[in-house]
């Protein structure tokens, strides 16, 4: 199925909801960011950073809330009241949570660490495990995946389930690392998203297309505030949210395989901190300037912009990658 099947009315409400997500994050941003400022829970900057980060102290962290709650909100509103929505949304707002809690104990109770980092991931775990377990009993979904470029589906059996956890937590701290630069994650996510909305659409999931028009939406708001020099930072509240919201979509539409192709840009710069940290441990030297990965183009001269705006036009060639691999989707 594709769009052009579906009724008017559904399309209409697609627009619609496009139009108010983004809509409500630019209103929202004038009256959060200086209740932000207010309640003074500005970003620390890492000492060991790019000296140019040291200006971004003090910018008001938590700015998740200016996507989320549109995205959540319209999504809640114009779509029906499916199983499918409910797990996209429930999982998006729990992670969404669990980061409002590392940033309010970072920002507001001046705790740097935040939550501990053992009991992020059983959060984390707990929260995917639980999505996987109702996805599986309560719709119905089986433990199948498409394997990318038409290789059909297999049914990993068993295997299937600590996949599809690793998919929702590895996405999540993913996007977590990414987020880094004035506009980054969340125009990566913008890029990766159409991906999860085109194998929604051949679905036939329009509950899951609308919320997927609306969190795009609703981002595209928060860059108006977030682009360089940013005004507001997502904080974890966001990007742990995000990850989250990219895992959740891939398990719903059996696409696991299909997130790595299409968030590559993510999977880099993750695994530019893994062999970064392995690299001076097993050696004492490092691999790159700084991780993640893009520290190292910013410390070898790359200008902010310069980064994201290659970065994006990466996870644009990445996104294609990832429409390609549904080609005989849903198969």
């Amino acid at each position: 199925m594709s769009l052009d099947g579906w009724p008017q009315s559904e399309l209409a409400s697609l627009a619609l909801a496009s139009v108010l997500a983004g809509g409500l994050a630019l209103l929202l941003g004038p009256v959060v960011i200086p209740l932000l400022q207010r309640l003074r829970v500005g970003q620390a900057v890492r000492e060991d950073g790019p000296a140019r980060h040291r200006v971004k102290a003090g910018t008001p962290t938590m700015g998740g809330i200016l996507f989320l709650v549109p995205a959540l909100l319209v999504t809640a509103w114009l779509a029906p009241p499916t199983r499918h929505l409910a797990l996209a949304a429930g999982i998006t707002l729990a992670y969404g949570l669990l980061g409002f809690a590392d940033d309010y104990l970072k920002v507001a109770m001046r705790r740097p660490l935040g939550l501990r980092a053992r009991a992020k991931l059983v959060g984390q775990f707990t929260a995917a495990a639980l999505m996987v377990y109702l996805a599986e009993t309560w719709l119905g979904r089986g433990t199948a995946v498409w394997v990318p470029f038409g290789g059909g589906w297999w049914d990993l059996g068993p295997w299937y389930y600590p996949l599809a956890v690793l998919a929702i937590v590895a996405s999540s701290n993913a996007v977590n690392m990414t987020d880094g630069l004035d506009g980054l994650a969340a125009g990566a996510t913008i890029i990766a998203l159409p991906v999860f909305f085109y194998a929604a659409t051949l679905m036939g999931r329009y509950d899951l297309a609308l919320f997927i028009v609306s969190l795009v939406a609703a981002l595209a708001g928060f860059l108006w505030f977030n682009l360089h020099p940013a005004r507001v930072f997502m904080g974890d509240t966001g990007s742990l949210a995000l990850g989250a919201a990219l895992g959740g979509l891939a398990v719903l539409t059996g696409t696991e395989l299909v997130l790595p192709l299409a968030g590559m840009l993510f999977v880099l710069e993750t695994l530019s901190v893994i062999v970064q940290v392995a690299s001076f441990r097993l050696t004492g030297h490092r691999v790159l300037r700084m991780s993640p990965l893009h520290h190292h183009f910013e410390l070898s001269g790359w200008s902010e912009p310069q980064v994201v705006y290659r970065f994006w036009a990466a996870a644009m060639g990445f996104a294609l990658v990832g429409f390609l691999a549904l080609g005989g989707f849903p198969g």
